[in-house]
Parts: C-alpha cells; structure tokens; sequence
C-alpha cells in the first residue's frame, strides 16, 4: 500500500507541476500585452477585451498555484494563505470583470455605434466606479482588496515554504511575487509580469526541490 501510494503521488506530480508553474507564468507572459490605457477611447479593444478575458480564467489559477505550493501544512500562516488567495481570486475577477471586460464592451459598442461621445458617461460611470473601477490614479476598494490578499497570500506562503526545509530563493521570489502588486500599483507591465513570473519561477523551484 505505501508503494501504491508514493506511485500515485508520483503520478500526480506532472498535473501539479504544469499547475503551479503554468498557470502563473502563463499570466506572467500574458501581462506584458495588457495595455496601459493612457485614453479609453483610443485602446487597442481586441487585445483588451482578450487579455481581460483570459485573466478571469488565471488570476483564479495562479491563486490555486499558490495554495498547492503549501499543501500538507497546517499551521496558522498556511491558514491565513488559503483564505488570502481566496480573497484575491473572487476580488480580482470581480474587478477585471467590470474594469475589463465591461468597460471594453461598453467601448466596443460605442465604436460601433458611430457617436463614441455618447457613450462617455456609461463608460466613465464603471471605469471611475469606487468599487469595481480601475482608472489610474484612483484606489477601487476591489483592487485594493485584491493586492492586499496577494500580499498577505504570498508572505504566508515564503513562511510555510521555508519552515517546510526550502532554500531561501524561492522564499525570497514568493516575496517579490506578493509585493509586486501592492508596490507597482498594476497587474499590467511592470507589476504583473515581475509578480507573476516570480512566483512561476519560485514554484519551479519548489517542486524541483519536492
């Protein structure tokens, strides 16, 4: 039966793998095409609306990435970093939801419509929203919900990989990772891409150490 067992483990190993290093570096690469949107009405909406749309699908799995780099601990940081992740998973989805893939609908639309100035005030309303918007310079509650989890996500992930025996570099990427957000102020180059790749890298690591 112990056999058994470690074989099945062994099985599963690839799955996790592809997991826990695919998924966050897949958005790692993805948002360095997130574009900056300097003037909503000038946006490049295809590749908007296709970052946005594949961002709801990663932002939830590099979450889970991070969950499975602590799975088998118990302890109270371990604790703090399922609930964090679970946070910036349901947050951050909420947030490019509407901030993304609304506002890219909404912008859409108005092109289409061949009097984009009509549409400023709906498209203004959700962009500037205190809740779900994400114009510069402003501090939607969703997203700053969302980087403080990853924050605290992140941090409690350095400390359970560390006491689990790692070496201090991926310790140190899962603290670039969890600080990238909250210190760049975007998910979109330099924040996301920094973040996300180092947490890619720092599961590599991991599982090659595991």
């Amino acid at each position: 039966m112990p056999n058994q067992s470690k074989s099945a483990g062994h099985g599963f190993k690839p799955l996790r793998s592809m997991l826990v290093i695919g998924a966050p570096l897949s958005l790692a690469v993805l948002e360095i095409f997130h574009p900056h949107p300097h003037d909503l009405f000038q946006l490049d909406l295809r590749a908007w609306l296709l970052v946005h749309y594949l961002q709801i699908v990663l932002f939830p799995l590099s979450a889970l990435a991070v969950v499975v780099l602590v799975r088998g601990c118990t302890s109270v940081a371990a604790a703090l970093c399922r609930v964090a992740m679970f946070v910036f998973a349901t947050s951050f989805v909420a947030f490019d939801t509407a901030a993304g893939v609304v506002t890219g609908i909404l912008l859409k639309a108005a092109k289409a419509s061949g009097n984009p100035d009509l549409w400023q005030a709906p498209v203004h309303a959700i962009w500037e929203h205190p809740i779900m918007g994400g114009a510069p310079g402003t501090t939607p509650i969703l997203a700053v919900a969302g980087s403080v989890s990853w924050l605290v996500g992140g941090l409690m992930a350095a400390v359970c990989i560390r006491r689990k025996g790692g070496s201090w570099l991926p310790v140190a990427l899962l603290v670039v990772s969890a600080l990238s957000l909250s210190v760049f102020k975007t998910h979109a180059w330099p924040g996301g891409p920094i973040s996300f790749s180092a947490l890619a890298l720092a599961a590599a690591l991991v599982e090659i150490g595991g």
